[in-house]
C-alpha cells in the first residue's frame, strides 16, 4: 500500500516535470524566506536571555515635564543607585554605568588601539550574566586602577597569550591599569555591550558634580528582591529625587524600566509607555513571513487544481477499484506533503546559501542552528503546514470527481475552482502590489527626510575625537590643517552637530513664566563653529576671541560667576524670549554658588539634531573650546576624500603622534541614524520581490495550462486568419483582468497601512496618486510579461499539429 504511494506519487511528479518544479520552487522559496524572517523574529524576542535574572532588572527611567510636554530619559544622579539600596529594602542591588560607551586608546607600550567601554560599580557582574574566564567577579573591580577586559579585546590589544590576569596597560597614554579579569564577548543580542570596564567609583571622587541630586549624567540599574512589585517601587521612586533635593516642587519623576521590554517596547510618549517600538516591526515581518508562506501554497492550490483535468481518469479508476473518497484526500495530502518535504530540502539548501547576504541585509550574524530542537520543529512545522494548506482544497476538489462522468470522457465543470483559482490570484497579486506600494513610500519617506533642511550643512564635515594635545596644540593643528588646502576651516565642539547636546531648564529671562519649564540644549563651541557648519547669524555678531569663558581647572563652572558672557541663541529660543530682537537679553541660568549672567550676542538659524523627524528645538552657544570633545573640520567640496583622509592623518600623526588618526564623516553619521527605517526599506524590497517572483512561478503555470487547454480553439483561429498578436491578447486579456482587480483591491489597503506606518513620523511625506499608479502598472506589465511567453508560445505553434485529431 505504501509502496504504491510512493510509486504513483513520484510517477505523477516525473510526468509533470514542469509543474511540479513550479511548484516545489514556490514553496522552497516561501519555506526559506519565512524561516529566514523567523530566525531574525527569534533573536529580537530572545534578546537579553543570556542574562540569568532578566526578570528581576530595571533600568530606571525619569520623566521630566516640562512646556513641550512629558520627557523621558535615562540620565541619573550618580549618587541614586547606593542611596537606593540604604533607602528602599525592595531593591537588593544596584549598578551605575557611564552613559553611552567611553573610547579610550589602550596600549601596551608596543601596541594601541580603540576600545569603547564603560566605567561600572562591581555590581556589573553579579546583576548581569557575564562569565569569567579569568579573574574573580567579586574582587576584580576592587582596586581603583583594575580593568577588565572581554576576549576579543584582550586578543586585540596583547596577541593570544595563555593568560592576561596581572598584566597592565595603559589608557589615553596617561593612566595606568592592571587587568583583573577577562571576560567573555556578549552576545550580540544583548543590551550590555563592552570591551572594557572600569570602576565607577574613582571617578564619583573625582568629580563633585557628580555627587549632587542636580547632576543628571549616569545610568543606574537596579535588581529587585524576588517576589518585590515594580509598581510599588515606582510608588517610592516618585518623588524621590524631590525629597533627595529637599525641593518644594518638583517635576523630575523616576520610574522602573523592566529588563524584558528594553529592546522591544522602548517607545515612550508624554512619559508612559505606548506599547510600541521595535516590536510593531517584528509583529509587521512575522506578518508578512506568513502571507509569503500563504502565497506559496496558493500557487500549489490553483496549480493542482488547473491540472484536474489530467488527473480526472485516475481518480475515476480509483473510485471503481473501491477507493473511497477519505482515502483519494488521504493520498493528495500525501503528495502535497511529499512536495513539500522537498521543498522544504530545497529551501534548506536556500537558507543556507543565502544566510551570508541575510546577515549582511539585517546586520546580525544568525545562522541556521540544527543543533536547536526549535529550530528543526519550525522546519517541519512550517513544512507541515505548507502541505496541509496546499493539498487541502485539491485533494477535496479531486477527490469529489464523479467516477460514471470521468470515465464517459464528459468533461468536468470546473466552474467553482475557476472562481477559487481567480480569486487566489487576485490575492496573490494584491499582496504584491501592496508591497510595492510600501516599498515607494518608505523610500520617499527617508529620502524625504534625508534632503531635509536640516538648518546646517553636514556634507564635506568631517569630526575627529579629542586625544592628547589636540585642545593644547589647537592653533597650530588648525593652521597645519589649512595649509594642506584641503579645508576651508576649523572648529571646536563638546557635541556633535547633529546630536543633542547637554540640556537646562534652569534658565530665567525677563518676561518669562516663573511656571514654565523650557527644555534648551547648550553647546560648547569655538568661534569658528558657526563658519564650519554653515550656521548663519541672523542678529547680531559671531563669537570673537573676547567671548571665551574661562573655567575652573576641573571644568565644572566658570572661574567668575559674577562676569558676563556672552552667548549666541537659535532663533527657536529668540522667538520664547519675546517680540523684538534677543540681541542685547540677559538670560540667567542657575548654577551652583549662584546665577550666571548670559548676554545674547547674536541668533542663529535654526538646525534639526537629535530627531531628524523632528522639529528645531533652541538652542545655547557657550564660546569655551577648552572643554570641548571634537574637532570638526570643513573641507573643500572640490577635494576628493581618499586625500582628505590622507592628508588629515598625515597632520594628526605629526602633531599628536602618540595617537592614532581617527575620524568620521558627519553624512556618515547623519546615514546612521535611520538604522530602522533603511532596515524596512530592505526588507519591503525583498519582500516585494520575492512575493511577485512566487507570483509569477504560479502565473506561469497557470498560463501554460491555459494555452495547452486552448490549443484546438487556437489552432482553429489561426487557420481563420487570426494573427500571433490577436492570439496573445486572447491569452492575455483574462489574466490582466485579473491583475487589475487586485490593484484594485490592493490600493485602499496600502494607502491605509502606509499612511497608518507615516503618522509615527513628525517630519513625514503626503502619499502621492502616482504610488499607486505606478505600482499597478508595474504588476501589470510583470504580469503581462509572465503570460506573454506561454501565450506567443502557443500563439506561433503550427495549427495543423492541433488539429491533427480533428
Amino acid at each position: 500500500m505504501l509502496k504504491n504511494f510512493f510509486k504513483t506519487t513520484f510517477r505523477s511528479l516525473w510526468k509533470n516535470k514542469g509543474y511540479s518544479f513550479l511548484n516545489i520552487a514556490g514553496l522552497a522559496i516561501g519555506i526559506a524566506c519565512a524561516a529566514l524572517i523567523f530566525l531574525w523574529v527569534e533573536d529580537e524576542r530572545n534578546f537579553d536571555n543570556n542574562h540569568v535574572k532578566k526578570n528581576n532588572i530595571y533600568l530606571v527611567k525619569t520623566n521630566a515635564k516640562v512646556d513641550a510636554g512629558v520627557f523621558t530619559h535615562s540620565s541619573t544622579p550618580a549618587i541614586m543607585g547606593p542611596a537606593f539600596i540604604a533607602d528602599l529594602p525592595g531593591i537588593a542591588n544596584s549598578c551605575r554605568t557611564t552613559e553611552g560607551h567611553d573610547n579610550l586608546l589602550l596600549g601596551t607600550g608596543e601596541k594601541a588601539v580603540y576600545s569603547a567601554g564603560n566605567y561600572a560599580d562591581p555590581s556589573i557582574f553579579s546583576m548581569f550574566t557575564i562569565p569569567f574566564t579569568e579573574g574573580d567577579a567579586k574582587t576584580a573591580l576592587q582596586q581603583p586602577d583594575a580593568m577588565v577586559i572581554t576576549e576579543s579585546a584582550a586578543k586585540k590589544i596583547f596577541g593570544v597569550q595563555n593568560s592576561y590576569v596581572g598584566k597592565t596597560i595603559v589608557a589615553n597614554n596617561k593612566e595606568t591599569h592592571m587587568i583583573t579579569g577577562v571576560v567573555k564577548d556578549m552576545p550580540e543580542n544583548s543590551s550590555i555591550h563592552f570591551e572594557w570596564v572600569m570602576a565607577f567609583e574613582p571617578l564619583v571622587k573625582k568629580y563633585e558634580n557628580l555627587q549632587k541630586w542636580g547632576n543628571a549624567n549616569t545610568t543606574t540599574y537596579v535588581e529587585l528582591k524576588p517576589g518585590v512589585d515594580p509598581a510599588k517601587i515606582d510608588q517610592q521612586l516618585y518623588d524621590y529625587i524631590k525629597i533627595k533635593e529637599q525641593a518644594e516642587v518638583s517635576v523630575i519623576h523616576s520610574f522602573l524600566f523592566a529588563m524584558k521590554d528594553w529592546r522591544l517596547y522602548d517607545e515612550f510618549d508624554n512619559g508612559k509607555m505606548t506599547g510600541g517600538g521595535r516590536i510593531q516591526y517584528v509583529r509587521l515581518f512575522a506578518v508578512i513571513a506568513w502571507i509569503i508562506l500563504f502565497i506559496a501554497c496558493i500557487n500549489f492550490m490553483n496549480l493542482a487544481t488547473a491540472r484536474s483535468e489530467k488527473r480526472a481518469r485516475e481518480v475515476g479508476v480509483r473510485k471503481v477499484l473501491g477507493s473511497g473518497k477519505k482515502r483519494l484526500v488521504l493520498q493528495f495530502i500525501g503528495e502535497a506533503m511529499i512536495m513539500a518535504s522537498l521543498a522544504a530540502i530545497a529551501a534548506v539548501i536556500i537558507i543556507t546559501l543565502a544566510m551570508p547576504l541575510f546577515n549582511t541585509l539585517v546586520q546580525k550574524d544568525l545562522s541556521i542552528g540544527f543543533e536547536k530542537p526549535s529550530h528543526i520543529l519550525l522546519l517541519v512545522l512550517l513544512t507541515i503546514i505548507c502541505g496541509l494548506v496546499a493539498g487541502s482544497y485539491p485533494s477535496l476538489y479531486l477527490s469529489s470527481f464523479n467516477p460514471v462522468s470521468v470515465l464517459k470522457g464528459i468533461r468536468i465543470r470546473s466552474g467553482s475552482a475557476a472562481f477559487i483559482r481567480k480569486g487566489l490570484v487576485i490575492v496573490q497579486f494584491s499582496v504584491s502590489i501592496i508591497l510595492i506600494i510600501g516599498t515607494i513610500i518608505i523610500y520617499q519617506q527617508i529620502q524625504h527626510v534625508k534632503s531635509r533642511n536640516l538648518g546646517f550643512n553636514k556634507d564635506n564635515l568631517v569630526q575627529m575625537n579629542i586625544r592628547g594635545n589636540m585642545l593644547k596644540n589647537y592653533a597650530s593643528i588648525k593652521q597645519d590643517i589649512l595649509n594642506t588646502g584641503i579645508a576651508e576651516n576649523v572648529a571646536l565642539a563638546d557635541h556633535e552637530t547633529i546630536t543633542a547636546g547637554n540640556n537646562t531648564t534652569s534658565v530665567e529671562w525677563d518676561g518669562k513664566d516663573p511656571n514654565s519649564m523650557v527644555v534648551i540644549s547648550q553647546r560648547l563651541v569655538s568661534q569658528e563653529f558657526m563658519q564650519v557648519n554653515g550656521l548663519k547669524i541672523k542678529e547680531g555678531r559671531d563669537f570673537v576671541s573676547t567671548d571665551t569663558v574661562a573655567f575652573t581647572p576641573d571644568g565644572t563652572r566658570p572661574a567668575d560667576l559674577s562676569q558676563t558672557f556672552n552667548i549666541i541663541i537659535t532663533e527657536s529660543l529668540e522667538k520664547l524670549m519675546g517680540k523684538g530682537t534677543a540681541v542685547g537679553k540677559i538670560i540667567r541660568r542657575q548654577m551652583d554658588g549662584g546665577a550666571l549672567q548670559l548676554k545674547v550676542a547674536g541668533v542663529v538659524n535654526d538646525y534639526v539634531y537629535g530627531n531628524m523627524y523632528g522639529k528645531a528645538d533652541p538652542v545655547m552657544f557657550y564660546c569655551i573650546p577648552q572643554l570641548a570633545d571634537l574637532m570638526l573640520v570643513r573641507t573643500k567640496p572640490s577635494v576628493p576624500a581618499e586625500q582628505v583622509i590622507a592628508k588629515l592623518g598625515a597632520v594628526m600623526k605629526a602633531d599628536n603622534p602618540a595617537y592614532p588618526f581617527e575620524y568620521r564623516f558627519v553624512d556618515d553619521r547623519f546615514n546612521a541614524m535611520f538604522v530602522s527605517e533603511m532596515l524596512i526599506s530592505k526588507f519591503s524590497r525583498v519582500f516585494a520581490l520575492l512575493a511577485i517572483i512566487i507570483s509569477c512561478l504560479g502565473l506561469f503555470g497557470l498560463a501554460a495550462y491555459t494555452a495547452e487547454r486552448r490549443t484546438k480553439e487556437i489552432g482553429v483561429r489561426k487557420v481563420l486568419g487570426a494573427s500571433v498578436a490577436s492570439v496573445t491578447g486572447l491569452l492575455s486579456k483574462e489574466f490582466l483582468k485579473l491583475v487589475a482587480i487586485a490593484s484594485l483591491v490592493a490600493f485602499p489597503i496600502a494607502w491605509w497601512a502606509m499612511n497608518s506606518w507615516l503618522q509615527n513620523y513628525q517630519y513625514r511625506i503626503s502619499i502621492s496618486w502616482w504610488v499607486f499608479i505606478l505600482a499597478g502598472t508595474v504588476a501589470m506589465l510583470i504580469a503581462l510579461f509572465t503570460v506573454s511567453f506561454q501565450a506567443i508560445k502557443a500563439a506561433i505553434a503550427n495549427p495543423v499539429r492541433s488539429l491533427r485529431t480533428e
